[in-house]
């Protein structure tokens, strides 16, 4: 009942955003980009090749706001905008010449009615698997809020890989289009360009070509437009060192998405695979030992820390994801032992730091030696780190930096 109401509420703002923005979307090409993971790759994908294109194009994402050519950042903690946000962003889009806008989209946002009254024209949808069921309580609900977006939409762009799409086929009354690399498909690869590793990308990188194949782009300029693509911070982004071990930044908080990086990283890695997370507090707790299982059977050693925990106890959260360590028979290590020891042999372990920098530390410090890979996932691009009920300024680019250099200054370390 409660959140109907909200939901309401936010219907309500939808509409007079709209109503005051003179529905802006109208006469631009919207283009919605859901789904589970890849959401973020896949809508400044079709940002470069609508560019390469010789397009005037617009995007709101995860990381940014490109309105017209300029950068905004935004600031958000959270994907999708507010509507009234969204519709001001739209406003200025179309005000300054944008005739195609790509839009990244929540679960939360399309069940909140956050993109109500924005047309969208071409809805992507790169994949439905478990998160947010906290919000959703129930998969089932998860996947009819990801629907949403499908409404009222001239193409439907599927994943024919994934098990929501046959269920999403027979419910259908639109054009559809589906890119896929096991499943029979429209739009169909087998290999990613070196500088976007990883099946995962290849999928990306599949989603926007169908979503370009629509448009009647290019094949010349499709290409181009990937090779032009410069990647995204926080998404396996690989670090700089003067070291001789890599490290790598990822964003993935959910549970496929941190199986797709570390199936990436463990096919890159010559050594040892290590991985540094937490898990979010006050959001959905089933996938805690889950990514605990998947971290415990990709990787060599596992260090569990804090990932916005919010009012939540860190090592509580740590204690949820430890389930599925030790389902994966991962042992725990004593912090006080030399650490090289642990080096030896096959035996995978695990640590326990709540701390993030200490973690990092640790990680970069202690364990990692020659031809080893370092991975420090769930923050990415954030700027942030909730604490209690307060953001706390954190930047994990320079928390790395720091544990590689103790040079830079961080925050956060709560």
């Amino acid at each position: 009942m409660i959140r109907t109401l909200k939901n309401l509420y936010h219907l309500l703002n939808a509409v007079c955003a709209s109503l005051w923005y003179l529905f802006p979307g109208r006469n631009m090409t919207v283009i919605g980009v859901t789904g589970t993971s890849g959401k973020t790759t896949t809508a400044h994908l079709i940002y470069e090749i609508l560019k390469e294109d010789q397009k005037k194009v617009s995007l709101i994402s995860t990381v940014e706001a490109v309105i017209n050519g300029k950068s905004f950042d935004t600031g958000f903690h959270v994907t999708t905008p507010s509507s009234w946000a969204l519709q001001r962003f739209m406003r200025k889009a179309k005000d300054g010449g944008s005739k195609f806008f790509i839009l990244e989209v929540t679960s939360h946002a399309l069940d909140q009615f956050r993109t109500f009254a924005t047309s969208i024209d071409i809805a992507v949808i790169t994949n439905i698997s478990h998160e947010h069921l906290d919000y959703h309580k129930t998969l089932t609900h998860y996947r009819h809020s990801k629907e949403k977006i499908l409404k009222g939409v001239s193409y439907a762009v599927l994943n024919a890989d994934d098990s929501s799409t046959a269920t999403l086929r027979k419910t259908l009354h639109t054009k559809i289009m589906t890119f896929g690399i096991m499943n029979p498909s429209d739009v169909f690869q087998k290999y990613s360009p070196p500088h976007l590793p990883g099946l995962f990308n290849t999928y990306n990188i599949l989603a926007a070509t169908t979503v370009a194949k629509i448009l009647n782009i290019s094949v010349e300029a499709i290409e181009k437009g990937i090779r032009k693509f410069p990647g995204i911070s926080g998404r396996l982004e690989k670090i700089p060192t003067r070291k001789e071990f890599d490290v790598y930044i990822d964003f993935a908080h959910k549970p496929n998405a941190l199986e797709a990086v570390l199936t990436t990283l463990r096919l890159l890695t010559k050594k040892k695979l290590i991985v540094v997370f937490g898990c979010a507090g006050l959001r959905d707790r089933l996938k805690r030992p889950i990514m605990g299982e998947i971290a415990g059977r990709l990787a060599d050693f596992v260090i569990l820390t804090a990932e916005d925990p919010r009012t939540e106890d860190v090592r509580n959260i740590n204690a949820e994801i430890e389930k599925g360590l030790k389902e994966a028979r991962v042992k725990e290590a004593d912090r006080r032992k030399e650490s090289l020891k642990y080096q030896e042999g096959h035996t995978k372990y695990y640590w326990k730091i709540p701390d993030r920098q200490e973690a990092i530390n640790f990680a970069i410090k202690k364990l990692a030696l020659k031809g080893d890979t370092v991975l420090v996932t769930g923050k990415g691009h954030e700027k942030s780190m909730c604490y209690g009920k307060i953001e706390y300024p954190w930047n994990e680019h320079k928390a790395i930096e720091k544990a590689l250099y103790d040079t830079v200054k961080t925050s956060a370390n709560v």
